[in-house]
């Protein structure tokens, strides 16, 4: 019972109900605005990236004296790249808040890539009134209907009673089963309404029940398969990053003796500096990575999608290999290539499991074989004498950071060099758009991966196209002093685009060149970072070692680069390892 002396209440009873309302044990009346903060704290979030507006002041003004970090994007693109750069160096859900109509649909370029990407995030839209919905109201949007496709779940909050149990089924369906981004729509007047305040302890789905044990007997074909292979080679891709299986992968490996190769999500899951690594596979590609893959007997696929980057032509792919493949999401099985032993559950888990039970199969021709073919095709470049090899610049970063570094890219020629050249060691230690290919991922990516990782220097290795796509967060990191290294792979070119159309448009440049572009040393001056330019081969290492010295800024380093230098070796889009693009070839 409350002890009432006139209007005040005692200070330990007054103590005892701020606890009770902190910890749920009781439902205290608050506004919707009031029950997104307290849920938020809840779910232990400590980081949040977005951009006000008129339908979330209400949240924006419970925000002001909020336990959390806000860092305040200049652009909602840019506030949505950086909760995915965060999440992805983090492994924790990353969180943001817009406004309805534009500011939501500034987002859905992020919400995309970190779909592609199986990413958690937990994205608040602002919206109209629930009696103006349909009204094409100011700043009205359908967030839900345009993001139904690109989100693993989207809720449009129609009461302010079910706000707790759906930020709470959010965090979990974002964090579950393969990860991704779920947005919820809150209008205003919702965030204005009040209702009393419990949160849900526990989440039950009915219809979204992720399985993580692999079934036993498939489990069990699997270990026999692998035995009896003569020629085993593991895929492994972004799933055992997601599930933090990389502890597992690695005594797998050790266990088996079983040459491994990654796609571009899944580069770090196992060190690159191993004899068994083949590094990664696909278009781009090491040779000896596609012909081990192209020759095999048996494929693992761990946590790997089969997407067409890496398969080429589906008909002629592994022609002569069985398929294990293990995998959360029951969807990606045998969708695009057919499976013999399919495993559904957490890679970490099954993992577990088979390095309980399998034993190595014989398979000593299989790595000498491999081994030679590493000697005959290594990865390579031509050297041009003083001139700058985008090459050289990744190859010199990993040299003088010790490989030690997150490195984050934008998309194109810099994010191939980037996989290439830098030899990842760690888990989530490369953060790139992979599934949706997005230029001006990179910088604001590595602002969240630099809060998520303030132990480790981020480098954004960039182009000079896509760099300028979302320049503007480079506030962000001055604001906060962060300091993130851009390298920019400056070649006057939308390099991989001006690539192709060497390759396959009889050197057409059709808008392509880009040499009308502003000077990265005074741009970074004008936001308060640090602007290093290099036009010779041998200010590499100095520029790199200027950069790393500085820990209270940004900086840019603008390298001209070799303007017509290729990524090599290719396979043209839906071909085969036979039709590969070598410098030799050409």
């Amino acid at each position: 019972m409350i002890k009432w002396i006139g209007f005040f209440i005692f200070p330990e009873v007054r103590l005892e109900l701020d606890k009770k309302r902190r910890t749920g044990r009781t439902a205290v009346k608050m506004t919707g605005a009031e029950i997104i903060i307290e849920s938020l704290k809840k779910e232990g979030v400590e980081h949040i990236f977005g951009y006000p507006g008129g339908a979330v002041i209400p949240i924006f003004h419970q925000l002001f004296d909020a336990p959390f970090n806000f860092y305040l994007a200049r652009h909602e693109q840019g506030a949505v790249h950086a909760a995915d750069g965060y999440a992805r160096a983090s492994g924790r859900v990353g969180v943001v808040i817009a406004t309805s109509g534009p500011g939501a649909t500034n987002l859905v370029t992020g919400i995309a890539t970190a779909y592609m990407d199986s990413v958690p995030l937990v994205l608040f839209t602002g919206q109209v009134s629930t009696e103006m919905i349909g009204n094409d109201a100011f700043q009205e949007a359908d967030i839900t209907g345009i993001t139904r496709p690109i989100s693993k779940h989207n809720y449009l909050v129609q009461r302010v009673d079910d706000l707790a149990r759906i930020i709470k089924e959010s965090f979990y369906i974002a964090s579950t089963g393969r990860p991704g981004p779920v947005v919820v729509d809150v209008p205003v007047d919702v965030s204005r309404a009040e209702t009393k305040f419990a949160y849900p302890e526990q989440v039950n789905l009915r219809s979204y029940k992720p399985v993580y044990k692999g079934h036993p007997l498939q489990i069990s074909k699997a270990c026999k398969l692998i035995e009896q292979s003569k020629r085993p080679v593991i895929y492994s891709g972004g799933g055992v990053i997601s599930s933090n299986a990389s502890a597992e992968l690695r005594e797998f490996v050790k266990k088996t003796g079983i040459p491994i190769t990654t796609t571009l999500m899944g580069m770090g899951a196992y060190p690159e500096t191993d004899p068994l690594s083949l590094k990664m596979l696909g278009m781009h590609g090491t040779c000896y990575a596609n012909q081990a893959v192209h020759d095999s007997d048996l494929l693992i696929a761990i946590g790997a999608r089969f997407d067409d980057r890496v398969t080429g032509k589906i008909s002629e792919f592994i022609p002569e290999a069985r398929v294990i493949h293990i995998d959360i999401d029951p969807s990606s099985v045998s969708k695009n290539v057919q499976v013999d032993i399919p495993i559904v559950g957490d890679c970490r888990q099954i993992l577990a499991e088979i390095n309980k039970m399998v034993k190595a199969p014989d398979i000593g021709e299989w790595i000498d074989y491999l081994q030679k073919l590493k000697v005959e095709n290594p990865l390579t470049y031509k050297d041009s004498g003083s001139r700058i090899k985008p090459q050289h610049v990744v190859e010199r970063i990993y040299a003088l950071t010790g490989g030690k570094a997150v490195i984050c890219t934008e998309v194109g020629q810099n994010q191939m060099w980037a996989a290439q050249f830098f030899e990842y060691s760690e888990p989530r230690s490369f953060i790139s758009s992979g599934g949706l290919g997005t230029m001006g991922f990179g910088f604001p990516a590595a602002i969240g991966a630099q809060i998520a990782r303030p132990d480790r220097r981020v480098i954004d290795i960039a182009g000079d196209g896509s760099i300028q796509m979302n320049i503007q967060e480079l506030i962000v990191a001055v604001q906060h002093r962060l300091p993130v290294i851009i390298a920019i792979l400056n070649n006057g070119f939308l390099g991989m685009v001006r690539q192709w159309q060497q390759l396959f448009y009889d050197k057409r440049y059709s808008h392509t060149c880009i040499n009308f572009q502003p000077d990265f040393v005074k741009l970074a001056e004008a936001y308060g970072a640090e602007g290093i330019r290099v036009e010779k081969k041998e200010e590499v290492d100095a520029a790199i070692e200027r950069a790393l010295s500085i820990t209270d800024r940004p900086i840019i380093i603008d390298f001209r680069v070799d303007r017509e230098e290729n990524v090599y070796p290719m396979v043209p889009a839906g071909k085969t390892i036979k039709d590969t693009i070598t410098r030799e070839l050409l």
